[in-house]
């Protein structure tokens, strides 16, 4: 009795030897399978696989090309092959490559469609863009993709088709599922520049209304009605345009400084215009600011002004910009013999603050003397503060300096 538990042990072996029989039949199997399809794989795929190895690229595109020839079914390969030529800016033999996919009636859909969209890429990079875009605008017709729509995109930025641009941002919202409220507003803006330039003011400043309904926080769309108004001697709509922006944007004040102050001047309120500017100034300092204000005070209320005015200001806010407007207003009072000093400190200084009085894209790092809502680099729209390098500490130290006396 004590040996019927162990009972069980001959059919426990047995079925060990079935399943080892089954693994070796199985690998034998798949062993066979791998030799026969590597005898059917000709010999410059090995060829191509060696120069690979050995760094040796052109010799192995060479081989590989010759697997294609000799074989059609290496569709995987001919992909390969298409985007390594255009990665190598042998964009022709790339179009090539892709023209023959995209045109074989036995590939599946799917595949077909990746070749015609590796054949709107190679176009791009040829510089063809009418030739990307119509194959594009198929695709988009037989079936949206986020990728397709983003091509879309900058093709018609490239083209300056900001209708298009409009209409594809709208689908790619929808495709890749993030807002391009921003981009589409800008897209307004060109449309309403492009539309004043040529003498449609309506339908410019109807353009300019889309624009801040896709985004109410829009500053350049109320910065150009601003613009737009005082061109037209609507100074007093033109000022309060620019009083919009506080609270779009504070930090964007500063563009509006000197056509702000032009308008009040114009108007006959300059007193009243120099006071709402040093009032910005000190709740929101920029070097656009300081440059109006300093020039208005020294025009309205002469040299002491002005120099008080730049020398409170850098003890508030120190600066190489305020320092530099300081010397300036120093050099203008002082006696003759001090008069050389100066001017070489305030060499110095400018010379050093001028390096520093760049725009920085946020997204790239471009720097830039003017300032950009689009991205010249990076493509990236509304991507460049509108401060200065030379500011962005000035404007974290007026902050802490605001937070410690709440």
């Amino acid at each position: 009795m004590e040996f019927e538990g162990w009972s069980w042990l001959p059919w426990a072996f047995v079925l060990a030897m079935v399943v080892f029989a089954l693994g070796w039949v199985t690998a034998r199997i798949d062993i066979k399978q791998l030799l026969s399809e590597s005898r059917a794989l000709p010999a410059s795929y090995f060829k191509g696989l060696n120069f690979l190895l050995n760094e040796q690229q052109d010799k192995a595109i060479e081989a590989f090309i010759e697997v294609t020839k000799a074989n059609t079914e290496t569709v995987e390969l001919q992909f390969a092959l298409g985007s390594l030529f255009r990665r190598r800016g042998e964009v022709d033999r790339a179009i090539r490559v892709h023209q023959e996919l995209s045109l074989r009636e036995d590939l599946p859909v799917e595949q077909r469609r990746n070749a015609h969209f590796e054949l709107a890429q190679d176009y791009l990079k040829a510089g063809l863009l009418d030739h990307a875009e119509r194959i594009l605008a198929d695709l988009n017709k037989a079936d949206p993709d986020a990728k397709v729509h983003r091509y879309l995109l900058d093709i018609y930025i490239q083209e300056r088709e900001w209708s298009k641009a409009i209409d594809v941002a709208k689908q790619l919202e929808v495709s890749a599922k993030r807002d391009y409220q921003k981009e589409i507003a800008n897209y307004y803006c060109e449309l309403a520049t492009t539309g004043y330039v040529h003498g449609q003011h309506e339908e410019a400043r109807a353009f300019l209304d889309a624009a801040l309904q896709a985004n109410r926080k829009c500053v350049r769309a109320t910065l150009l009605r601003g613009e737009w108004a005082a061109a037209e001697g609507r100074h007093e709509d033109a000022i309060e345009h620019w009083k919009q922006i506080e609270a779009q944007n504070s930090d964007c004040l500063g563009l509006a400084a000197l056509g702000m102050f032009a308008s009040y001047k114009t108007v006959g309120k300059a007193a009243e215009g120099l006071n709402l500017l040093k009032g910005l100034q000190s709740r929101y300092p920029s070097m656009d600011f300081l440059n109006v204000v300093y020039q208005a005070t020294l025009e309205k209320e002469g040299e002491e002004a002005a120099y008080a005015m730049i020398r409170d200001e850098v003890r508030k806010n120190p600066s190489l910009i305020g320092l530099d407007k300081l010397l300036e207003a120093q050099i203008a009072h002082a006696p003759p013999e001090r008069r050389n000093d100066l001017q070489l400190m305030k060499s110095l200084v400018h010379s050093h603050a001028t390096a520093l009085s760049a725009y920085l894209c946020s997204s790239c790092g471009f720097r830039a003397k003017q300032f950009y809502w689009h991205c010249p680099a990076c493509g990236g729209w509304e991507t460049f503060p509108p401060k200065r390098t030379a500011e962005l500490d000035m404007a974290e130290r007026h902050l802490a300096h605001l937070h410690m006396n709440q």
